[in-house]
């Protein structure tokens, strides 16, 4: 299975902005979905953000609408969460995860639907 590898995770003030990237790591993907989940301390894993295949389909968790934004770039195999105007309550690590079939609005945030995690990355927000 090929890993996925975060990246870009840290400590910034709120107000603050960070770009976490997600890259497969020893293959090429040719096209791929992608999704962004978060764990808070002594909080479940949860749906943050998912983009389609094609990229035509994203979708956000209410919490982060506006404020982040989930992209990909095909040349570099890398997908990206730029987040903007972060608060403490972003604070988490952060997982990227492929699924196991394409995502839309039935699938993009069914934790159940990702068979590939990444080992995570950690941001903090201070206030």
């Amino acid at each position: 299975q090929v890993q996925l590898v975060e990246s870009g995770g840290g400590l910034v003030q709120a107000g603050g902005s960070l770009r976490l990237s997600c890259a497969p790591s020893g293959r090429t993907y040719s096209s791929y979905a992608m999704g962004w989940f978060r764990r808070a301390p002594g909080k479940e894993r949860e749906f943050v953000a998912a983009i389609s295949w094609s990229g035509s389909y994203t979708d956000y968790a209410d919490s982060v609408k506006g404020r982040f934004t989930i992209s990909r770039d095909s040349a570099k195999n890398t997908v990206y969460l730029q987040m903007n105007s972060l608060k403490p309550e972003d604070t988490a690590v952060y997982y990227c995860a492929a699924p196991h079939g394409d995502i839309h609005e039935d699938t993009a945030r069914d934790i159940g639907w990702y068979d590939n995690w990444g080992q995570g990355t950690q941001v903090t927000v201070s206030s």
